[in-house]
């Protein structure tokens, strides 16, 4: 059996790290990029063909060593993840992957399937062999039926060309099923322990923790829950070595990620950068603010993180250094909005998102996301009453830390940080309606629309 230390690539593997690093977006505006055939021959594969050459603890080892960090929004380090799995007991054990990407404004798994499912099905596999399962589940949005037909004959190919037909399970000579299961539809299957009631035909519903998934996950057997970014992240670090992953990044955010630009710039789209790169040479890659306008906030990991502003673009987009200036850096999906734009009608919009998607398990979040989209739309109406603005405040602080899940606090964030950087907007509400102040025609992308 070989060594953790065999596994790294002879010699030089790479070049220096750049403003840019496609890895995952590298080959795809190419012919047929989902094709099995043009991943293999752009070097696919090539990374379980090591991870077979390898016991599951030392791929646990390397993963660890390499430090990437799980790309869902929470950070949290992968390898460590996997360990947290008990021993083997000779029962099954499963890895689910999170495809269920549907807040506002987080665009980076489903293209990433849509272009490259190979480098999903590849990390699906080397990761299966790290735990010692024989079968995943890829939980995918059933809106996006395209994307579904492609993964599925993504599974199909790969397995097909004998690449699952061993090397998996507890024994390491199984193998491997791959299954792709469409959701219905609902942002609440985007919580792990939602994911799991659902993929087992209950309702949608966070569980209770502990026990924590890794210990008593899917069908009551030990479960690694990773999203499709940090799976589809891992063949490269086979394939390259950890070495060349932690050359990427800032000291504790280490590696490359996508950087999902959306709004008010001149060319939106998904930038694949190490970890540290600004906000302003983002927006600069993109080619600048839209022409005539200027920036006026943006958020830095989607609908669900505080608001930040012009004062914030020089911030590392790194874990820590996102958190220290006080957001979150979440699935890194960069909204930028410009000066046409009314702060209340974007947290309108984003209020009654999250008031449709709670699950309504818990009373903080099914009431308190009610009663915010009653008063967001009376302040978007300029028909607020007094009292209002601090009403929001009241329950929006009611709602984060005190709902079951993630979601309340999704849901209170926006309102809370809104507030707190444009107080002002707010309480013209209640004279004003939003669009006289920043008449809606005028914030569209579109000319036509304008």
């Amino acid at each position: 059996m070989s060594t953790t230390a065999d596994a790294q690539p002879a010699g030089p593997a790479f070049t220096a790290p750049g403003t840019l690093t496609p890895v995952l977006t590298e080959h795809w505006g190419e012919d047929r990029s989902w094709t099995l055939e043009h991943y293999r021959s752009v070097g696919g594969y090539e990374g379980l063909a090591r991870a077979k050459a390898m016991s599951p603890e030392e791929l646990v080892g390397l993963v660890k060593g390499s430090n990437l960090r799980g790309r869902g929004g929470a950070g949290f380090p992968t390898g460590l993840k996997w360990s947290f799995l008990p021993p083997m007991d000779g029962q099954p054990r499963y890895l689910v992957v999170n495809a269920d990407e549907s807040e506002p404004g987080t665009c980076k798994d489903i293209p990433t399937i849509l272009a490259n499912p190979q480098a999903l099905i590849e990390g699906v596999a080397i990761t299966s062999r790290a735990i010692g399962g024989d079968l995943a589940f890829i939980y995918l949005r059933g809106e996006v039926a395209h994307v579904y037909r492609r993964l599925l004959a993504a599974v199909r190919e790969a397995t097909d060309a004998g690449l699952l037909s061993t090397g998996f399970g507890l024994d390491g000579a199984q193998p491997l099923r791959i299954v792709a299961h469409a959701g219905a539809g609902a942002y609440i299957c985007g919580e792990e322990t939602a994911l799991l009631d659902s993929l087992e035909g209950r309702r949608g519903h966070p569980r209770l923790k502990p026990p924590f998934p890794a210990v008593a996950g899917l069908y009551g057997r030990p479960t690694v829950i990773n999203n499709v970014e940090t799976i589809a992240s891992v063949p490269a670090i086979l394939a390259k070595g950890p070495d060349w992953y932690n050359a990427m990044g800032t000291e504790r955010s280490k590696g490359h990620g996508i950087f999902s630009l959306s709004g008010h710039v001149a060319s939106p789209g998904q930038f694949e950068a190490p970890f540290g790169i600004t906000m302003r040479r983002l927006i600069e890659l993109a080619g600048g603010i839209r022409p005539g306008h200027s920036l006026k906030f943006w958020v830095p990991g989607g609908s669900s993180t505080p608001i930040f502003t012009p004062d914030e673009l020089d911030v590392p987009l790194d874990y820590e250094s996102v958190a220290g200036a006080g957001s979150m850096l979440g699935t890194r999906a960069l909204q930028v909005f410009d000066d046409t734009v009314s702060v209340v009608r974007v947290v309108a919009r984003w209020t009654e998102f999250y008031q449709h998607e709670s699950c309504g398990k818990c009373t903080p979040c099914r009431e308190g996301t009610y009663w915010m989209r009653q008063i967001m739309l009376r302040l978007e109406a300029g028909k607020g009453l007094p009292g209002d603005v601090e009403k929001l405040e009241d329950i929006a602080g009611n709602i984060a830390g005190r709902s079951f899940c993630a979601l309340g606090d999704a849901a209170a964030t926006p309102v809370l940080s809104g507030i707190k950087r444009f107080r002002g907007e707010f309480e013209a509400g209640y004279t004003t309606p939003a669009r006289e102040l920043f008449p809606y025609r005028a914030s569209s992308i579109l000319e036509s629309a304008r």
